[in-house]
C-alpha cells in the first residue's frame, strides 16, 4: 500500500540534490529568473525613456500652442498683447513698452501667473536670440518659490535657436539629489526669436517606475514559485520512463539478459535509448550464449578426443604388456599383436591429421582457389570410387557442366567422404551409389545419394557436429571418429557454399554440396 501511494505521489516529490530532475528544474528556474530580471531592466529603460520623451513632447507641445503674448508679458518684450490672452480686437489691446519689463515676479501684468497655469510647479525660463537668459518662474502672493531654473551652455542654446522651428530636452543629474529634465522649445515673438526653457524635477516619475518595477518583481517572484510548483511534477512525469529505465537497468545482471526495455514510451530519446540497449543486451546474450556453447564444445571435444585416444593406447598398451610376458617369442602371437598395434597407430595418426586439419580450417586459411571445371573434376575421380565401391552400383549423372572457383584437392576431399560414408552405410552386394551434378540458378550442386539404412530424423540435426557418431561401435570398428563430415562441412563453408543432408530411416540418404557458380569467364 505504501509503495503504490509513493508510486502515485512521486512525482510531487521534491527532486534531490545532484539528480537530473533537480538540476532541470534549477537551471529552468535560474534562466526563468534570468530572463524575468532582463525583461524588468528593460522594461524600466525603455519605459523611463518613454515617458520622459513623452514628457518633453508635452512640455513643447504646450511651449508652441500657447499664447505668445504670454511670453511676451513674461518676459518684458514690448508689444501688442490682449489681457486674455487670445487674438482679441484692436480695441481691447494694449501696449507694452518694453520699459516696463521689471524683472521676474514683480507683477507684470500677471505674466507669472499665466506661466505657472501652465506649468505648475516648474521653473521657466526665457533665453533671447542674444544669449540672454531671463528666469520666469518665482513665488508670488505668500506662494513657496519654485527651483531655480538651471542654465545650459551657450553651444546648447546657439544649436536650438539654428534649428528654428525646433526644440530639444537634456536630462540632468542634481548629484544625489534626483533628475531634471530640461525642455527648450524655440518661439518667435514679435519678429524675434528666442528659446522657453522649462525644467520638471522627474523624481515623481521615477517613483512611478520605481513601484512598477517593485509590483513587476513581486509579480515575477510568484511566477518563479508558481513555476516550481508546476514544474516539479510535471519533470517527475516527464522523466518517468527514464526512472523506469534506470530501475530495469539495475535489475539487469548476467543471469538476466533475456530482459528487454519497451521501446515505445512516448519519448524518442528514450525510445532511442531502448533500442539500443536492446540491442547491447540481446548482443551481450549471445556472446555469453556463444562462450557458453564454446565451452560446452570444446569439453566435448577434449572429452571426445580423450576418449578416442584412449581407446587405441589401451589396445597397444595391452599387446606391449602380453609380449613382455613371453608372446614374443612366439612367432604367430608376435605377429598378430604388431600387426594390431600397427593398426591402433593408423587410427591414432587419422585422428591427429583430422584434428590438425579442423584446427587450421578454424583459423580460415587462405584457399588455393581456382575456375574449375567441376563435371571434370568428378569424372577424374570415379576410377577411385569404382575401386572404394567393390561390388555396389555406382552411377555418375552430370547434366551440365558447371564452372566453380574452388580447391580441387579439398573439394575431392569432400566429395570423397561423402562417398566413404555412403559405402559403409550401403550394403556390400545390392547398394547403389549415385553422383550428380546439376544446376540451381546461380549455384553448382553436387549429390551423393545411396540406398542405405538412412539417418533417423533426430540424428539429421547433428551429424556434421564433431566426433558425433549414429553407431558409435560400428563407427569405431570402421576406424572413424566422428570427423569427416565436419571436416567436410567446414571446408565446403570456406568455400562460400553449404552443405545439407536428407534421409528416411530405411531408404537411403543424400548428401548435397551446393557451389556459388563462377561465370565471369575470367581465367584462373
Amino acid at each position: 500500500m505504501n509503495g503504490a501511494i509513493r508510486k502515485r505521489f512521486r512525482p510531487w516529490i521534491p527532486a534531490m540534490p545532484g539528480s537530473l530532475r533537480f538540476q532541470l528544474l534549477s537551471r529552468s528556474l535560474m534562466l526563468m529568473a534570468a530572463l524575468l530580471l532582463l525583461i524588468g531592466c528593460l522594461q524600466f529603460v525603455l519605459t523611463y525613456r518613454f515617458l520622459v520623451e513623452n514628457k518633453a513632447e508635452g512640455i513643447q507641445s504646450q511651449v508652441r500652442t500657447a499664447d505668445k503674448d504670454i511670453w511676451a508679458r513674461a518676459a518684458g518684450i514690448a508689444g501688442t498683447y490682449s489681457p486674455g490672452g487670445g487674438d482679441g480686437d484692436s480695441d481691447s489691446r494694449r501696449t507694452l513698452p518694453y520699459g516696463d519689463a521689471r524683472g521676474p515676479g514683480e507683477g507684470r501684468d500677471g505674466g507669472e501667473r499665466d506661466v505657472s497655469l501652465l506649468f505648475g510647479g516648474a521653473s521657466v525660463a526665457y533665453i533671447d536670440d542674444a544669449g540672454g537668459f531671463s528666469s520666469l518662474s518665482g513665488g508670488q502672493d505668500g506662494e513657496a518659490s519654485t527651483p531655480s531654473a538651471p542654465r545650459l551652455s551657450d553651444e546648447d542654446y546657439g544649436s536650438v535657436l539654428a534649428d528654428y522651428p525646433g526644440g530639444a530636452y537634456r536630462v540632468l543629474r542634481d548629484g544625489t539629489e534626483g533628475r531634471t529634465l530640461v525642455v527648450l522649445q524655440t518661439v518667435e515673438i514679435h519678429g524675434t526669436h528666442g528659446i522657453v526653457q522649462v525644467s520638471v524635477d522627474l523624481a515623481p516619475l521615477i517613483l512611478t517606475l520605481l513601484r512598477q518595477s517593485a509590483i513587476f518583481a513581486i509579480l515575477a517572484a510568484c511566477s518563479l514559485i508558481a513555476a516550481w510548483l508546476v514544474m516539479q511534477p510535471v519533470l517527475g512525469r516527464t522523466l518517468s520512463p527514464l526512472s523506469r529505465l534506470v530501475k530495469l537497468v539495475g535489475e539487469i545482471d548476467a543471469g538476466r539478459l533475456a530482459v528487454r526495455f519497451p521501446e515505445r514510451q512516448g519519448q524518442v530519446e528514450i525510445d532511442r535509448l531502448s533500442t539500443s540497449f536492446n540491442g547491447m543486451l540481446a548482443r551481450l546474450e549471445a556472446s555469453f550464449a556463444a562462450e557458453k556453447e564454446a565451452k560446452e564444445t570444446m569439453r566435448r571435444f577434449v572429452a571426445d578426443a580423450s576418449h578416442e585416444l584412449r581407446t587405441p593406447m589401451t589396445s597397444i598398451h595391452g599387446f606391449l604388456e602380453v609380449l613382455l610376458r613371453g608372446a614374443a617369442g612366439d612367432a604367430d602371437r608376435l605377429e598378430k599383436s604388431l600387426t594390431s598395434m600397427l593398426g591402433e597407430t593408423k587410427r591414432i595418426n587419422k585422428l591427429v591429421e583430422d584434428l590438425l586439419l579442423l584446427a587450421k580450417l578454424d583459423q580460415a586459411p587462405p584457399l588455393r582457389t581456382a575456375r574449375e571445371p567441376l563435371g571434370e573434376l568428378l569424372r577424374e575421380m570415379e576410377p577411385q570410387w569404382r575401386v572404394l565401391a567393390g561390388e555396389r552400383s555406382v552411377a555418375i549423372d552430370i547434366e551440365t557442366e558447371c564452372v566453380c572457383r574452388l580447391d580441387a584437392d579439398k573439394l575431392k576431399q569432400v566429395v570423397l567422404n561423402l562417398f566413404r560414408n555412403a559405402v559403409e552405410h550401403t550394403d556390400a552386394k545390392t547398394g547403389r551409389i549415385r553422383i550428380s551434378l546439376t544446376r540451381e540458378g546461380e549455384r553448382a550442386v553436387v549429390s551423393v545419394e545411396d540406398n542405405g539404412e538412412g539417418i533417423a530424423a533426430e540424428h539429421l540435426a547433428r551429424i556434421f557436429d564433431r566426433f558425433y557418431r549414429i553407431d558409435a561401435s560400428r563407427a569405431r570398428k570402421n576406424g572413424g571418429a566422428g570427423l569427416g563430415l565436419s571436416i567436410s562441412r567446414s571446408i565446403v563453408e570456406r568455400h562460400g557454399g553449404t552443405i545439407e543432408a536428407s534421409s528416411v530411416a530405411g531408404a537411403g540418404s543424400v548428401f548435397r554440396i551446393l557451389l556459388p557458380a563462377d561465370d565471369s569467364g575470367e581465367g584462373r
